[in-house]
């Protein structure tokens, strides 16, 4: 797929489903005793994996229209018939394995060549100290594994980093464990598992200590189905963002974009580096503040990124360096070592498709450093290692450089964000099959 420099973008378009909450509420719905209705659920590749893996843990899952979902929970997972393939959906898996970790029940999860690249340990460390056990099929630390869960006690685990996969799997775990679970947090990371908890009825207590943020909930909740809304992930919305910042001449709207404050760290940073960015219309939408966000051609400057902004802004580092290609001067990234380990070493794909492009960059072990011009020469086909992000975020910096911008796998954007093409087109971007 390649991308032309364009004309000016405009328009108003809306963003896809959070992806987040999306498996959330799924997962918890799978987990509650009734019915659990889903409006904008986002339908990519990651998040079917996820329906079909509550289904195969015992719920009854319905698609009923556009984005629309019914989910009919049994109280609990059961023993599935077959393995739990969750595609590439790192998310999905580490959370699927806490919330089955407190049934007695042995599952197989699996995923894609990429899945099975993924660390698993961080996730499977702490549940085993729950009481739940892991057989590895392969090499340790990877899938494919086996879970057997049942009898877990709670606990308190002290993250050393950030991580909103770890906490939220050991919390669902902690669902079904005995006695108190918590985690506690140096630097706070999303909290869409706790407010999505309350939502479904868990009592869930969130407090600030001098070790940090600590989230708690005991053992034994019963979770009840509930309506959820899902706003507009700030993730995805980035993408048309970002090429309304360094088309010239354009002026982007995407509308019903979440605004928790532990995902908005790329609108902060952009808005740091001179963006012309206003956000309209403030409201809320299932439990989350939501907005329209407005943003016209800016010319921008290099920054240096706080590196405890990293958690709320961790998905974003690929497309916000490709808007740094654009600005003046240095944009320094550091403390973003989590980026190693995501769909697939994000620094270093970064660095090596910016540098083809002509753009200045420098690698380091935990980040790296963008100078930018507002020139940028283009020119590249870029691997991308079935990474979305990495796909979207060159096809993203094509739109304004000299020379077309080509990725060599754009196949796996659907897995968040089904419809990117056709979304850009509408606002006037050049991108095509190649």
């Amino acid at each position: 797929m390649t991308a032309r420099r364009s004309g000016a973008l405009t328009g108003a378009v809306r963003a896809p489903g959070d992806k987040s909450m999306s498996h959330r509420a799924l997962m918890l719905g799978g987990l509650a005793h009734g019915v659990t209705t889903i409006e904008g659920l986002l339908e990519g590749d990651d998040i079917l994996a996820t329906a079909r893996a509550v289904e195969a843990f015992g719920a009854k899952v319905q698609r009923t229209g556009d984005g629309a979902w019914r989910v009919e929970g049994q109280g609990g997972y059961r023993t599935p018939s077959g393995v739990i393939d969750c595609g590439n959906a790192g998310t999905g898996v580490r959370l699927l394995m806490g919330a089955a970790a407190g049934f007695d029940l042995s599952v197989t999860f699996d995923g894609d060549s990429s899945l099975r690249k993924r660390p698993m340990k961080r996730v499977t460390g702490p549940l085993s100290d729950m009481g739940a056990r892991f057989d590895w099929s392969g090499a340790e630390d990877r899938l494919p594994l086996t879970l057997h869960g049942g009898n877990l006690k709670g606990m308190t685990y002290r993250q050393t980093v950030a991580s909103a996969q770890v906490k939220s799997a050991i919390l669902l775990a902690g669902l079904n464990a005995a006695g108190e679970t918590a985690v506690i947090e140096p630097e706070p990371s999303r909290d869409h598992t706790e407010r999505m908890l309350r939502a479904f009825g868990a009592v869930v207590d969130v407090s600030e200590t001098d070790e940090g943020r600590v989230a708690r909930l005991q053992g034994g909740q019963r979770l009840s189905g509930t309506h959820v809304a899902v706003p507009g992930d700030p993730s995805s919305a980035a993408f048309p963002l970002a090429a309304g910042l360094i088309v010239p001449g354009s002026e982007v709207t995407v509308e019903g974009v979440m605004l928790n404050t532990l995902r908005t760290g790329l609108f902060q940073t952009w808005i740091e580096m001179g963006a012309d960015l206003t956000i309209a219309g403030r409201r809320m939408a299932g439990g989350e503040e939501v907005g329209d966000i407005t943003v016209r051609h800016s010319a921008l400057k290099g920054v240096v990124v706080p590196p405890e902004r990293a958690a709320s802004m961790i998905d974003e580092y690929p497309i916000l360096s490709a808007t740094a290609a654009y600005a003046d001067g240095e944009t320094v990234m550091r403390g973003i070592g989590e980026m190693r380990v995501k769909e697939s070493d994000r620094i270093s794909l970064m660095t090596a498709g910016l540098a083809a492009c002509g753009v200045k960059v420098e690698e380091e072990p935990e980040g790296f450093i963008v100078t930018g011009s507002p020139r940028v020469p283009g020119g590249a086909t870029v691997r991308t290692a079935h990474d979305h992000r990495i796909a979207m975020s060159h096809l993203v910096l094509g739109l304004a450089a000299e020379e077309p911008v080509a990725v060599d796998d754009p196949g796996m954007i659907a897995t968040s964000f089904p419809g990117f093409v056709e979304l850009m087109a509408g606002l006037g971007a050049e991108i095509h099959e190649a």
